[in-house]
């Protein structure tokens, strides 16, 4: 996994990068990673996953765990990852 991305981060950009990290290991471990990055719109770092979900924070906050409906091209945002996969599409 290529994270090159890593150099255009600020410090509080590089603590959600830290969150989703251990988000991933705490909740999603052995799911396959089809991308990491960082969003310079929406400022959130995350890793997205082979099953639909990704999990993503910005500026050191919380993660969110975002579920993308390709039917009505809107993500929905949940707390917990459990949530997050129980609403794919």
């Amino acid at each position: 996994m290529e994270v090159n991305f890593l150099d255009k981060l600020g410090s509080s950009d590089f603590e959600s990068w830290i969150l989703v990290q251990q988000a991933y290991r705490d909740n999603a471990w052995g799911e396959e990673i089809m991308e990491c990055g960082f969003n310079t719109n929406s400022v959130y770092v995350y890793i997205a996953l082979e099953n639909g979900v990704s999990i993503a924070s910005c500026f050191g906050q919380s993660v969110d765990y975002i579920v993308y409906n390709h039917e009505d091209e809107d993500e929905e945002f949940f707390s917990t990852y459990s949530e997050a996969y129980e609403n794919l599409s």
